[in-house]
């Protein structure tokens, strides 16, 4: 039985976390910076996290990342 491959695209956009939850980097933090306010440039620094169901499509798709 040859092994499973990690999606390549899904390896690169999101991470599991100790806990198991789904990060990924936010978007709109590339550039046109100037017409954004500070709260939200601030807001879109931070990691999010996938709600339960999208995890589990990810998770299927990164079968080694536990």
């Amino acid at each position: 039985m040859p092994k499973i491959k990690t999606h390549s695209g899904a390896k690169k956009r999101f991470k599991i976390t100790v806990t198991g939850k789904v990060a990924y980097k936010k978007v709109n933090r590339g550039h046109l910076l100037r017409k954004k306010n500070q709260k939200r440039i601030r807001a879109l620094k931070q990691k999010g996290y996938l709600d339960e169901a999208f995890a589990r499509k990810i998770k299927q798709l990164m079968p080694y990342s536990n």
